[in-house]
């Protein structure tokens, strides 16, 4: 297994060292950039959609004058059939920016590479021998186009402010190698606001909230704290991770998967406020539209969300910590039928991570970003 896993890195390293360092002073090297007509513009507004049916309109704006920057590193979604991804962005790396990030410019300014990721068609690869994938996703060619990003970001871009890191599954591999290299225990971890790496597992000592995955960088217990971090994956509660569940859970015994409840910072159950596209669409999916309510009035905007709806709790069975996901008993008037982001038991919900709690996490941001500011 480990000589498995060893010569996956290896073989990705060997891909990285016959590729030159992309140019990040390129802003076509960026998929998102503050005040972009880029992936990062468009439309949010959103149909609300109440238990009684009753259809309302939010609107959405980006704020150019946000007082903190977010710097995201989007999940495992190029098609392309090379083992590492080129740096051309199609529909598959603007539509996870659409689903993950941009909502975020409301409150952080927006900043996305492109970077050449392990593909859909490499993951496969590295997933079909023992040991997982999760190694070598780190490290590599996909590793050392974010650091060049986010070292051209610091240099070029970030002029004191503080930041927020965003990632998701490869995204949050890539992200939580960087905190480790570039950022915990140096001087610029004074002005990490917060790191999100969603769709992952993070180490942390038992009945602990710091240490293991990080030395200094701690679990977020409160929507105003900072320099914190928020990490879960999620999974049904009708269909809680199965023994080889893919997240979770760590060989270490002394150690345990991190669970931050983004609906409940400081414990318990919450209200998730989750959003998705009115077509059905997730991260990899491109569904025909659902039929959201009852009321049988057409659905305008692109996005919808239904208030009271979704739950969410850390929890833990014999084989995982995890983020549990309950819809509630009497839905109303709304018909969320199947809400899509199921792969297999040991996926869960992974391709929702994210939507499932986007507006938690945009308002946690904000508070945090004020906090951040107050205390400087």
């Amino acid at each position: 297994m480990v000589k498995h896993l060893l010569f996956a890195c290896l073989l990705f390293e060997a891909i990285a060292s016959a590729q030159q360092a992309n140019d990040y002073s390129d802003p076509k090297a960026w998929i998102c950039r503050p005040g972009g007509h880029d992936a990062c513009d468009v439309d949010l507004s959103t149909t609300v959609i109440a238990p009684d049916g009753k259809l309302t309109r939010e609107s959405w704006t980006a704020d150019a004058n946000a007082p903190v920057d977010c710097f995201y590193v989007y999940p495992t979604v190029s098609t392309d059939a090379t083992p590492n991804s080129d740096m051309v962005a199609d529909e598959a790396e603007r539509n996870v920016i659409r689903q993950q990030f941009a909502r975020f410019a409301s409150k952080c300014r927006p900043y996305a590479p492109m970077y050449r990721q392990v593909t859909l068609a490499g993951l496969r690869s590295l997933m079909a021998g023992p040991g997982g994938a999760g190694l070598a996703l780190a490290h590599g060619l996909q590793y050392d186009d974010v650091r060049d990003a986010w070292r051209y970001y610091l240099e070029h871009d970030n002029r004191g402010r503080g930041f927020v890191l965003i990632g998701h599954s490869q995204g949050s591999f890539i992200l939580a190698e960087l905190i480790r290299q570039e950022i915990d225990g140096k001087p610029v971890a004074a002005r990490l606001v917060s790191a999100i790496l969603l769709g992952t597992t993070l180490a942390v000592p038992r009945g602990k909230d710091v240490g293991g995955a990080f030395p200094h960088v701690p679990l977020c217990h409160a929507p105003a704290q900072t320099g914190c971090v928020i990490t879960y994956a999620s999974f049904r509660a009708t269909s809680p991770p199965p023994a080889n569940t893919l997240f979770g859970k760590v060989s270490d015994t002394t150690m345990e998967a991190a669970c931050t409840n983004p609906a409940a910072l400081g414990g318990g159950s919450g209200e998730l406020h989750a959003y998705f596209s009115s077509a059905g669409r997730t991260i990899m999916s491109a569904a025909p539209a659902k039929s959201w309510g009852d009321s049988g009035q057409p659905i305008e905007t692109p996005w919808v969300s239904f208030p009271g709806l979704l739950t969410a709790r850390c929890a833990s069975n014999e084989n995982a910590n995890y983020l549990e996901v309950s819809v509630h008993a009497d839905p109303g008037a709304r018909r969320p039928a199947d809400i899509i982001g199921d792969l297999t038991p040991n996926w869960g919900l992974h391709l929702v991570d994210v939507n499932l709690a986007i507006g938690n996490l945009v308002d946690i941001v904000g508070q945090q970003a004020k906090a951040y500011l107050a205390g400087r």
